[in-house]
């Protein structure tokens, strides 16, 4: 069945942020527990080309694929829980869509005609919606809408949606709208009404949803669920209770109870030949609710005041803590609160310190105030991205006694730039998808910290970044005792560092948290934790 893919669209309405993602990413999970080939994209409504030029704090993070793509944070609920990577096809926004079209436009593409939403903007959209089914690897392709129905942005993707139905039948497609159904406190009652005018917004841009999924604080009774029914034009079993739910990891196996997935292979006429394998899944939860540790690690950044903008590390110190019996409960610290004053009593009782990737120079002082305190202190410390090259300017600050060592993010005068800009970096002037981004090769010291973590002497991670360490400080650091012990084979750029005569103090250049998963844990991750572990139990019990 291959070469034939199905179409599964996830629309929202109602609001925005009811987890359209987490519901597309559980359905695909149960899917391919069947043995199903499942992938997911997210088309975004936003006129920016990609999230790699949005703040986080208006979008959280920027997810980064193999390919280099930056890509919405979505992406990284769909490889967590689908354990298979994405790429540049599997994100796409209105920005990338109009960019295609005018490029198009200007190239004399379209013989002169008058270029319009409709056909033009459609069928570039419905190119991008079928492009991944073209390569015949899925039996399922998911596609989330981001926003919400109803919105102006929203309104060539749903007409695309409709127009992919159309050409394909209704045994290939299936639109499930993902709706809220409030609670009115001092009526203790549960509304239909707003999910009723969400539903006739679609029908209004010709789309009948097959399935209802109804995001609710309190249990659906049946007389409600029969009401949805005949108000919104579905069958009774197609209306779907999706409850509020501890974890997310929760959610595969209430949509498992609910029958999302066999409404929607029964919509599709489609036969499963296995009940879903849910085994590691199921394992995977009950370690994760089960703890029989617990540790206090610190999460040092600049946006922590939205955990969005971090959500990969958050989920990474999940798999890890499952892997380990360890229930891992972050300490968000704003990096720009700390100084020689606060450092002791910030930092001093945790069991490990996190510094997190970013960008610019705020907080930067705070992140290397931090970090000479752990390396002081021997306290378990992880430094991704900026993490890591604060880590290399306070190693030269106060080991190397160059006081004033910097990288040139910060000061672009500074006589000892340890932490550089790459050569060719220094010619570009765009700021969008123009870092080093994606995949690249690392190779490992034998006999390192990084060797005996990953149990291989080359690996491949994922960047995005614009600076790196700076080779002619290396043979300087090394002989003070912070050795790099992963290097890029092709670059010769710096990877990883590791200070000798400490419990466990690693940094890397790129984003391990990228590529953890349920069932892969990041060995990175499983290790800090696992140090955060003996670090607590080293401590003397008060």
């Amino acid at each position: 069945m291959s070469s034939n893919s199905k179409y599964i669209f996830v629309t929202g309405g109602v609001t925005s942020s009811l987890g359209k993602g987490i519901i597309a990413a559980s359905l695909g999970k149960l899917l391919q527990a069947r043995g199903f080939s499942v992938t997911i994209q997210k088309f975004d409504p936003y006129i920016n080309i990609d999230p790699g030029t949005l703040n986080p704090y208006e979008h959280g993070e920027c997810y980064v694929t193999d390919d280099g793509a930056e890509t919405d944070l979505d992406l990284g609920h769909y490889e967590r829980f689908l354990n298979v990577p994405t790429s540049q096809a599997n994100n796409v926004t209105t920005g990338r869509i109009y960019n295609n079209v005018i490029t198009k436009e200007r190239k004399g593409e379209y013989l002169g005609k008058t270029v319009q939403v409709i056909p033009h903007i459609t069928d570039e959209i419905k190119r991008n919606i079928l492009l991944l089914g073209e390569s015949g690897q899925y039996d399922f392709i998911i596609t989330e809408i981001g926003g919400s129905v109803g919105d102006i942005e929203s309104l060539p993707f749903v007409e695309a949606v409709r127009q992919v139905r159309w050409d394909m039948g209704a045994n290939n497609v299936v639109v499930i709208h993902l709706t809220l159904i409030p609670y009115l406190k001092a009526a203790k009652e549960l509304k239909t009404k707003p999910t009723q005018h969400s539903v006739k917004e679609l029908l209004q841009a010709g789309i009948q949803p097959d399935i209802l999924v109804c995001r609710t604080e309190w249990p659906l009774p049946l007389e409600l669920r029969k009401k949805l029914a005949l108000f919104c034009n579905v069958h009774l079993n197609s209306v779907i209770e999706a409850m509020d739910a501890d974890t997310i990891y929760d959610v595969p196996l209430l949509m498992k109870k609910e029958k999302l997935d066999e409404r929607v292979l029964s919509k599709l006429k489609v036969t499963s030949k296995q009940e879903p394998d849910l085994v590691q899944w199921k394992e995977f939860l009950g370690k994760l609710k089960n703890p029989v540790e617990e540790v206090n690690i610190g999460l040092v950044g600049k946006y922590v005041s939205l955990p969005d903008a971090y959500k990969s590390i958050a989920e990474a110190f999940i798999h890890a803590g499952a892997q380990n019996d360890c229930k891992v409960t972050l300490q968000w610290i704003s990096s720009e609160d700390i100084n020689k004053e606060t450092v002791a009593s910030m930092l001093g009782r945790l069991d490990a310190v996190l510094v997190a990737p970013g960008f610019g120079e705020r907080g930067l002082e705070g992140k290397i105030e931090a970090i000479r305190y752990v390396r002081e202190n021997k306290i378990p410390f992880l430094g991704i991205c900026l993490g890591m090259q604060c880590a290399v300017v306070e190693f030269a600050r106060h080991v190397l006694h160059l006081p004033e060592a910097s990288t040139t993010e910060l000061n672009p005068k500074t006589k000892h730039p340890v932490i550089d800009m790459m050569e060719e970096q220094k010619k570009i002037t765009t700021k969008g998808g123009t870092m080093r981004l994606g995949a690249y090769a690392c190779k490992l010291k034998k006999g390192s910290r990084a060797h005996a973590i990953y149990g291989d002497s080359t690996i491949q991670e994922r960047h995005r970044h614009r600076y790196e360490f700076n080779n002619k400080y290396l043979e300087q650091m090394e002989e003070k005792g912070l050795k790099a012990t992963g290097i890029n084979p092709d670059s010769g750029l710096v990877e990883i560092v590791e200070l000798k005569d400490h419990p466990w103090f690693v940094g890397v250049q790129y984003h391990p948290e990228l590529k953890s998963t349920v069932l892969n844990p990041h060995p990175l991750f499983v290790k800090f934790v696992e140090a955060a572990l003996a670090s607590k139990k080293s401590k003397p019990q008060a």
